[in-house]
């Protein structure tokens, strides 16, 4: 028994360089499978370019399985389309119906530009780490998996910060663009183990720094930024990281002092 297929309308944006004007192109789209990912659905769609001598869509992606956070797109106003905790790789066409209008956007920010169609340069988060979200303390050889004791609820709390892929939906949502959500996973998983206590505050002060540098927006704690997010990161992080910055500002004042 044969599955029954739908017919899209499809509004994509399409902008061939970074300084490039863009516009929003229609597309219509039929024999697209209920099982299809949405990305399959964009090979579908580039398939039929090509067909036509067409230059594809151009559009991130990588592993298809929710894991590298490279597939990021705003879909119908919303990034990844706006299913709680599913990047748009891991949505798929059931959650549409036959006849529907999808609007296709890229992530919009000004730390992170466009560079081809639904493509955008997301190195600002790459600058970021680099500024100070890893552990350069020498510390020997690599050490048995338990030779460092650390509580249950403290290895989990480090490990739902570190389940962060750096997709950017949470900028995308942002009225503000705000990476603080970002920024603050990576620092509340280094703040919250042992391993990271040596830079804890160096690493705060080097990183938020190095977000503002970016150009991205301040919170305002609406909570765009969680709702969207595909790993469900929680908002805590953001205190976390206002805690950890204000801790680290009090130890250099009073090393001052």
């Amino acid at each position: 028994m044969s599955t029954k297929t739908m017919k899209l309308n499809l509004k994509v944006w399409r902008q061939k360089s970074a300084d490039a004007p863009g516009k929003m192109v229609d597309y219509q789209l039929g024999d697209v499978s209920p099982e299809m990912s949405f990305l399959e659905m964009l090979d579908l769609l580039n398939e039929q370019l090509m067909k036509a001598n067409d230059d594809p869509v151009a559009f991130d992606h990588d592993c298809r399985e929710g894991i590298c956070g490279s597939c990021g797109v705003v879909i119908n106003g919303k990034a990844h389309g706006g299913k709680l905790r599913t990047t748009t790789c891991q949505l798929h066409m059931r959650s549409f119906n036959d006849g529907d209008t999808i609007h296709l956007e890229p992530w919009r920010a000004k730390a992170f530009p466009v560079i081809k169609d639904l493509v955008v340069n997301r190195k600002s988060f790459d600058r970021i780490i680099e500024s100070g979200g890893f552990v350069s303390v020498s510390a020997g050889s690599a050490p048995d998996g338990n030779a460092v004791p650390i509580g249950k609820l403290v290895a989990e709390k480090a490990f739902d910060a570190a389940a962060c892929i750096g997709c950017g939906a949470c900028v995308a949502a942002c009225k503000n663009a705000s990476a603080m959500l970002f920024t603050s996973a990576k620092i509340s998983q280094l703040a919250t183990l042992p391993q990271g206590a040596v830079e804890r505050g160096s690493r705060v002060t080097k990183m938020v720094a190095a977000m503002d540098l970016e150009g991205f927006g301040a919170c305002t704690n609406e909570g765009e930024c969680e709702a969207v997010c595909p790993k469900g990161i929680s908002m805590k992080n953001i205190t976390e990281m206002n805690y950890e910055l204000l801790r680290a500002n009090f130890s250099s004042r009073a090393k001052l002092e």
